[in-house]
């Protein structure tokens, strides 16, 4: 089924551009820590390392404007940026939105001023590529982005408007890979040199799964998943890193844990470059997005976490590192509230989690946050079953849901639901619940929550 799109709109007050050693990238909308701004200005400065600053933002470019599954032309979308203070950090997702790209340029590597915290859009055009393309050498290269509208703005204060549809899936994305990639642990670490032989090494073309077993001080690529393996889903979606390899310090790869009879997953690939890391996550398989994993669904079928979301939100002041120990300690909230809190933050694209430190960083996307949530089609199925009365529970553990297709059974096994549907049958759970296994969750949290009041009121 083809997904719908909505039209984003960006409005610079012009485009961004190279001219003379300085990069100034245009900013469109977003907040900051001060609050929401047309046109914010984050930064201005060196980037004392330009020639791998190039080339990284070329490549977060090139995956925005591709298809890797049913490949064909699209253009340019926009990446998202945020200044955490003490890093520049631009993400993007491929358009057919199974690559997540994000590059973070951290502080060894910037010599300037940060005059404002907060998330916007960039501007990113054909023309900068091609100007990108020619930066070379060890000279520094002077950053602004963002600046002051007196010194953008044209005679006639015309200000350039771009429209591009981001398709639904593009937006759901950016909260599934954030919950996916929380879980996710180090599998392997190649210092510069292996890291090179080894991506060089991997098939130009490969859209099934390949897996990368550690063997000694490198990997090797295997067709079978074993322990401690990170699944390669086309391997031809790491081609954006092979023009940064004469740059490359190491490569670090993360995943899930898996067993010899492990399905492919998902995995993030870090290549370490000079005061700066490039990366990519990749979803299961070249012809599956990130938006219908599933992973943010029980967490959005739930209102009970609402309220300390609310309160852990207002906390927030775009951190590069969020301490969850510390947000606890300045809200009051018991730690696994707390991390519950950011998990779902993380479902409206409020926080981003960063496998590098193992840590949720803090950022607004500049899209509306509460469309997450009303676009996922299961989760608004499983409302309206809610509505309709169609869950029955006929026992502690066990319920019936109905539907047009017939009744599905769903049982609670601890942590754990499975349903008699064909969703549940094809998937086993590895793409999140089925719509019968969320209303059912919806309609036993409510029962849940009633039955803790009532027992509060007879006390």
């Amino acid at each position: 089924m083809a997904s719908s799109a909505t039209a984003q709109a960006y409005s610079y007050t012009r485009p961004s551009g190279l001219d003379g050693g300085l990069l100034g990238l245009s900013t469109s909308g977003g907040t900051t820590s001060t609050g929401p701004r047309a046109h914010p200005h984050f930064f201005s400065g060196v980037l004392t390392q330009a020639a791998p600053a190039a080339a990284a933002l070329i490549a977060l470019a090139d995956v925005a404007r591709t298809r890797y599954h049913q490949p064909r032309p699209t253009g340019f979308r926009d990446p998202v940026f945020t200044c955490n203070g003490d890093r520049l950090r631009m993400e993007s997702f491929s358009a057919c939105g199974g690559v997540y790209a994000r590059l973070d340029v951290l502080e060894p590597a910037l010599d300037g001023d940060v005059l404002e915290r907060g998330t916007t859009n960039v501007d990113v055009n054909g023309p900068l590529r091609e100007a990108l393309a020619r930066v070379g050498g060890s000279d520094p290269l002077h950053l602004a982005v963002g600046a002051d509208e007196m010194a953008v703005t044209t005679v006639d204060g015309a200000v350039v408007e771009k429209k591009v549809p981001l398709p639904e899936r593009w937006l759901r994305g950016f909260a599934e890979v954030q919950v996916i990639t929380a879980g996710f642990d180090p599998r392997a670490g190649l210092k510069g040199p292996d890291a090179v032989r080894f991506l060089r090494s991997l098939p130009a073309r490969s859209r099934g799964a390949l897996w990368a077993v550690p063997a000694g001080r490198t990997l090797r690529p295997s067709s079978r998943p074993a322990p401690g393996a990170v699944c390669l889903a086309g391997a031809d979606r790491l081609r954006t890193m092979l023009p940064l390899l004469r740059f490359a310090r190491a490569l670090r790869v993360y995943g899930p844990p898996v067993t010899a009879g492990s399905a492919p997953v998902s995995s993030v690939w870090e290549l370490e470059l000079p005061g700066m890391r490039y990366f990519l996550t990749l979803s299961p398989e070249v012809s599956r997005g990130f938006s219908g994993e599933g992973a943010v669904l029980d967490a959005l079928a739930t209102d009970e976490a609402a309220g300390d979301t609310d309160l852990i939100g207002a906390l927030l002041s775009f951190e590069p590192r969020v301490d969850p120990g510390l947000l606890a300690e300045r809200s009051g909230l018991p730690l696994d509230r707390t991390k519950a809190a950011l998990t779902q933050l993380g479902t409206s694209g409020r926080v981003g989690f960063d496998t590098a430190e193992a840590a949720f960083f803090h950022r607004e996307l500049p899209y509306d946050a509460a469309r997450v949530a009303a676009l996922n089609p299961r989760l608004r199925s499983a409302r309206a079953l809610v509505e309709d009365g169609a869950v029955r529970f006929t026992g502690s553990d066990a319920a019936v849901v109905t539907t047009d297709g017939g009744d599905r059974e769903v049982r609670f096994e601890g942590d754990r639901a499975t349903c008699t549907c064909p969703w549940w049958f094809d998937h086993r759970g590895e793409r999140g619940p089925c719509k019968h296994v969320l209303a059912a969750t919806i309609v036993r949290r409510d029962g849940e929550a009633v039955a803790a009041l009532d027992a509060e009121a007879a006390r």
